[in-house]
């Protein structure tokens, strides 16, 4: 049973390289590191555990911040809509 899982934890990990958005591609890396955690558990290799418990926490909270070189701006910077007023 556990071999499933790393194989299914390994399979998530490549797919995610399919993904054109940094943000998801991310999120499936974090399942891919949770998948290798419960792995880790199952056959009790605690660097298994720790290395994706690091790899799953970098990649959830990265996946949430604004990819390198986005330009945001604050909601009080937005253009007015346009008006027939003149």
């Amino acid at each position: 049973m556990p071999e499933y899982i790393g194989w299914l934890a390994t399979a998530t990990f490549a797919s995610s390289y399919f993904s054109k958005h940094p943000a998801r591609l991310r999120r499936i890396q974090a399942l891919a590191a949770l998948l290798w955690i419960s792995y880790g558990l199952l056959i009790h290799a605690v660097p298994v555990i720790v290395a994706n418990l690091i790899v799953a926490v970098l990649a959830i909270s990265s996946s949430f911040r604004p990819a390198a070189g986005a330009v945001t701006r604050p909601s009080s910077a937005r253009e007015p809509l346009a008006t027939d007023e003149g």
